[in-house]
């Protein structure tokens, strides 16, 4: 008998939720069938493996995540769009009840050697690769900034600061839980490569 059809788009929403929220280590593919109320077998046969699994679904969140952030760079002042961009970092952080935390930062804490299961080479590139387009992203408004007179510095240093804050943000969110010093921090770091508003 076939297993029957199911709909891979909500799976890999399910599945992704999951592994946001418990880890890949903390989530089985029998907790993520049970949710998505489908044969563990069905998961195994469309996706090889849970890895496997959470690197799809992973990848979807990266485009829709990518799409969000492009969209909060594209107007307003460099000082306004570099503030949406952090604020969509920052929410995204924060959302959930609890709050999940980054899974890009847990996916790459993931993939430490130590006991049992891993994430591995495959995961750590699209970590990076996601953490790339970020910075394009974050690049190509500085410079276009820099076309206005808005911004003076190094495009390319410059980004990958405020790339390199946003991790830090990610693990203080999960030390503190302070959404307020986030943001704080988020503002000085763009009074930092603005410079302080007049």
């Amino acid at each position: 008998m076939r297993p029957r059809e199911f709909d891979h788009d909500e799976v890999l929403r399910i599945a992704f939720e999951k592994f946001w929220r418990k880890g890949v280590r903390g989530t089985s593919l029998s907790d993520i069938a049970h949710d998505a109320c489908v044969q563990r077998g069905s998961l195994y046969n469309a996706f090889g493996s849970k890895e496997a699994l959470f690197l799809t679904a992973y990848e979807r969140y990266a485009a829709d995540y990518l799409g969000t952030i492009e969209k909060a760079l594209g107007s307003g002042s460099l000082r306004k769009r570099l503030m949406a961009f952090f604020d969509v970092t920052i929410r995204n952080f924060r959302s959930g009840s609890p709050p999940r935390g980054c899974p890009t930062t847990r996916g790459l804490m993931e993939l430490a050697p130590g006991q049992g299961e891993r994430l591995d080479e495959n995961a750590r590139q699209v970590f990076a690769g996601l953490m790339t387009r970020i910075t394009a992203l974050v690049r190509e408004a500085l410079s276009n900034g820099a076309a206005r007179g808005e911004f003076h510095g190094d495009p390319d240093i410059a980004a990958l600061h405020i790339a390199t804050v946003t991790r830090g943000l990610a693990v203080l969110e999960r030390a503190y839980g302070d959404e307020a010093q986030l943001r704080k921090i988020a503002a000085h770091t763009v009074d930092l490569v603005l410079g302080e508003p007049t």
